[in-house]
């Protein structure tokens, strides 16, 4: 536990202190009162309350659209099943902004509903709720499909022999195996929506605005630190109070679980039901997720004289954007590549290094520690971004000028997809096998090594697809700290998104297609990376 317990403890609780000590402390005195001042204020209360009932909307609709998914995934095998699990995570790495912008043209005016049915949803709850779907359809998949493909399936099918009906075996003995995973998505896909805020601000309006949303406005637009600091603080007390009872819950559903190669659970569909069962899950994956990135790629290729290449052929210009770039564009795709790399490595160890000391479970103090690995989740990625920038400034922590403070404010993000992917797999591995490599005279890394990692192989490059992903998409903390000429490629679209004219916004959708591309492309070379053990991974 030491090295994840420094890392957190220097890039972030010391920035995330440092920020909230300057909104709340006049000229060394800490003013308390603020607290109930600001949240006596009735539009900060209609703030939290619409914060926290979309997340729960949110996080129940994706639940319910992206478990068959999972359970497809998971159980089922057809053609083009490896690039369809690529694609589907795609959206996750997209800046909010972009996102926020490919929604508005389906929902908005002048969208494709509104040609079609002259139905609206902008400015309205609904396109929130389906965008934040979007987001999250991939965390359910992957967290949860993954340790489905896992379960042997002849468990159910001896209950079935038993007189259980399917629904009822699955409910007696899959469902209760799968909980831990279930939690840590509906956790996952909770801390997402709770802290969301390009997805707000584009697609709510004026009328609905979460916390996240409300720091940035008190912060970049008001001026107003004291406020932003009372809304961080109570963002993050709300978020460590869910992960506590999260954490809880889960320990007591803990079970060792009977792993298995998933390349031996996954079967061609058979029957109507499983037929219709897929069918419907490919026309989910059409219309929610393809769909929208369609819009993208159209738009990347139109422009005022028809469909071309002249918005890629602008991205290796520097002074196409207006002055937006000291340097041409088209050197963010590099950029981003080298720092999701080296943040995912941090993220690695870091991560893996935290799930095995949890996996121990020992004492009060690392349980907590389960719970504290989630925050970087739930803090304003604003107040982090900020506090690198005021407390990471002098020796021997001056890291303002250094490359690796992106990767380290992307790893930050990064660590907890880690832990939550590698933590119920880890927590599934029957502890008498450890032991028994013991007894045979195994020392501890080498238990490790020949017991636990044959069987989370698969998780740990789960975990490694995540964190490069997430690393990929990172905006929030990254726009502050993110050098002029070396920009990433979410900072360079919100950038160009920012300036007025056609070949910035044309611009900005060519290098979100050029995110996805890669994202896409990377995740597909997961997908077929193979074990001399167990298969497919």
């Amino acid at each position: 536990m030491a090295l994840p317990v420094a890392f957190f403890a220097l890039f972030f609780a010391y920035p995330v202190v440092a920020i909230v000590g300057r909104g709340l402390r006049t000229d060394g005195v800490w003013r308390l009162g603020r607290l109930g001042q600001v949240l006596g204020r009735p539009d900060i209360l209609d703030v939290l309350w619409f914060t926290t009932w979309q997340a729960l909307a949110s996080t129940a609709l994706t639940l319910l659209i992206a478990l068959p998914g999972a359970y497809v995934f998971a159980r089922f095998d057809f053609p083009g099943k490896q690039v369809l699990r690529a694609v589907v995570t795609v959206p996750f790495v997209l800046p909010t902004v972009v996102v926020g912008t490919a929604f508005l043209a389906l929902l908005g005016r002048g969208g494709l509903l509104d040609e079609l049915w002259g139905v609206r949803l902008d400015t309205t709850v609904w396109a929130i709720l389906l965008a934040h779907v979007f987001f999250n359809y991939a965390v359910v998949v992957r967290t949860v499909g993954g340790l489905w493909s896992q379960l042997d399936p002849r468990q159910e099918e001896a209950a079935r022999v038993l007189g259980a009906s399917r629904f009822g075996a699955w409910r007696r003995v899959t469902l209760p195996a799968l909980a831990p995973a279930v939690a840590a998505a509906a956790l996952m896909v909770f801390l997402f929506t709770y802290t969301s805020f390009g997805v707000v601000q584009i697609l709510g309006g004026p009328a609905y605005s979460t916390l996240e949303a409300e720091i940035y406005r008190q912060t970049a637009q008001l001026l107003d630190l004291p406020t932003a600091a009372v809304l961080t603080l109570v963002q993050f007390a709300a978020v460590g109070a869910i992960l506590a009872v999260h954490a809880w819950t889960v320990r007591r559903r803990e079970t060792a679980l009977r792993l298995v190669d998933p390349a031996g659970t996954a079967r061609r569909p058979a029957g109507a039901g499983q037929r219709f069962l897929l069918g419907g899950v490919l026309t989910t994956v059409l219309l929610l997720i393809l769909l929208p990135i369609g819009v993208l790629i159209t738009r990347s290729f139109h422009g005022a004289d028809g469909f071309g290449l002249m918005f890629y052929r602008a991205l290796q210009d520097a002074g196409a954007g207006g002055g937006t770039f000291l340097v041409p564009p088209l050197e963010a795709i590099w950029n981003s590549l080298q720092y999701a790399l080296a943040a995912t490595a941090i993220a690695l160890v870091i991560g893996g290094l935290a799930a095995a000391a949890l996996t121990r479970r020992a004492g009060r103090l690392v349980r907590g520690f389960d719970a504290l690995l989630m925050l970087p989740l739930g803090v304003s990625a604003v107040t982090v971004g900020f506090g690198f920038l005021i407390t990471l400034d002098e020796p021997p922590l001056d890291l303002r000028s250094s490359w690796i403070l992106v990767p380290l404010a992307q790893a930050l993000v990064g660590v907890p997809f880690v832990v939550r992917t590698m933590l119920p797999v880890l927590r599934a591995v029957d502890a008498r096998l450890r032991e028994a490599a013991a007894v045979l005279g195994a020392s501890p890394l080498r238990a490790w090594r020949e017991v636990d990692l044959p069987l989370v192989r698969r998780a740990v490059l789960v975990a490694a697809g995540f964190a490069f992903a997430v690393s990929l998409g990172e905006f929030g903390a990254t726009v502050f700290i993110a050098r002029p000429d070396d920009p990433t490629l979410p900072v360079a679209v919100a950038r160009l998104l920012g300036r007025p004219g056609e070949l910035n916004y044309g611009q900005a959708m060519a290098l979100s297609t050029i995110l996805m591309v890669v994202c896409a492309v990377a995740l597909l070379l997961l997908e077929r990376i193979r074990t001399d053990r167990s298969g497919e991974f």
